[in-house]
């Protein structure tokens, strides 16, 4: 079993808010494709990194995160692809961890 999860930002890179339908369409196609999911939303995270040109850069971001048996590598990165274009970004964090359930 594997836990994948999707780091999306809250605004674009100008500052502004993403419309929560943006948000409500990949919580719909997580849901059909996987039976259900968790949303991080109240407490946003920070993500900080540094650019190329030494300034520090920050992000909040919500967390949305599935349950998989396997990690189908090709889906997710098409995904991943379709989800950089919807929140206009370069980058986007979609991780896998293998998850032992308790």
């Amino acid at each position: 079993m594997y836990l994948i999860q999707a780091l999306l930002p809250l605004t674009d890179n100008d500052g502004r808010p993403f419309p929560r339908a943006l948000y409500e369409q990949v919580r719909g196609e997580l849901t059909e494709r996987f039976g259900g999911l968790t949303a991080y939303l109240r407490s946003p995270a920070e993500g900080v990194w540094k650019e190329s040109e030494g300034a520090t850069v920050r992000d909040e971001i919500v967390i949305y995160e599935v349950m998989a048996e396997e990690v189908d590598r090709a889906w997710w990165k098409a995904y991943r692809a379709q989800l950089c274009a919807r929140y206009r970004q370069e980058e986007l964090v979609v991780r896998a961890s293998p998850l032992e359930l308790l």
